[in-house]
């Protein structure tokens, strides 16, 4: 049974770390591909994608210093959490500006918080980040990220969640394993379990790829600016359940006051991710 040292994690709380990077055409391009965004080429100073960002300044651990899952090896910015598995559980964007094609960008990363807590499956570890985004020296956006780690039988047996009910508007999407190749290509995450499928079923014990919490983060976002004619200025998103590649699922809205709730599940299948959206 891993006991966590709580008192030495939670010394992590107030580390910063600076990443930089640059908004590039090119990276412009492959987003809106890897999305079927139909576009003219991108034009320096043009917007860019909302929650492009997720793909910018991203670690780059050399290949021999990341772990059995494909993630970096525990340790330096994020504590050294002794559990074997960590996902992102979700987060919160507030937009202040949009990055722009040819932008300097400047994130500064803090660590905010590190909870542990008895789940129903085992014991969990949350670590929550702090992000705030500068493009040439403007403010953009300010974010909040949870992490989640658990044991390796933290998937346990539970009771089945009741099936998600319909939304207002509906979408299909097909988690392709193309689909997810090219999100963990361009956010350069070597997270096996959403390219290896030999990994992800005989050590991890799911029944086909995981499609990425980002990913379905990025497509109700989108869905939702699509529905109300214009990106939303404030977005928060959960993850509740694993979605796979070998069912497609919908994306599910509908009206909450000024607002929009999100969701997504698979025909018959429990909320996966559930988001709101809202407009100043």
């Amino acid at each position: 049974m891993t006991t966590l040292d709580i008192d030495h994690l939670r010394s992590w709380i107030g580390r910063e770390e600076v990443a930089e990077d640059i908004v590039t055409a090119d990276l412009v391009r492959k987003f809106r591909a890897m999305l079927d965004l139909q576009a003219d080429p991108p034009r320096v100073a043009e917007i860019a994608p909302r929650l492009l960002h997720f793909c910018l300044a991203q670690p780059a651990a050399p290949t021999a210093a990341l772990g059995p899952d494909g993630h970096p090896q525990r340790g330096g910015f994020l504590p050294p959490v002794p559990l074997s598995r960590r996902m992102w559980a979700g987060g919160s964007v507030i937009f202040q500006g949009d990055l722009r094609v040819g932008d300097g960008v400047r994130r500064v990363s803090r660590i905010a918080d590190v909870v542990a807590k008895e789940g129903r499956t085992g014991l969990l570890c949350f670590v929550a980040v702090d992000h705030a985004i500068e493009a040439d020296g403007r403010p953009v956006l300010r974010e909040r990220q949870d992490i989640v780690y658990r044991g390796p039988d933290g998937g346990g047996a539970k009771a089945p969640p009741a099936p998600a009910e319909p939304g207002r508007h509906r979408r299909r999407v097909d988690p392709s394993p193309p689909l997810l190749f090219r999100y963990s290509a361009l956010t350069f995450n070597g997270h096996r379990i959403h390219y290896d499928r030999r990994y992800v079923m005989e050590v991890e014990g799911y029944p086909g790829l995981i499609v990425h919490g980002p990913l379905q983060a990025t497509l109700l976002f989108n869905f939702a600016a699509e529905l109300r004619g214009a990106p939303p200025t404030r977005f928060a998103f959960r993850s509740l359940s694993p979605l796979f590649d070998d069912d497609a699922f919908l994306l599910h809205a509908a009206e909450d006051g000024d607002g929009l709730k999100l969701w997504t599940a698979r025909e018959n299948g429990p909320v996966a991710m559930a988001a709101e959206a809202h407009w100043a």
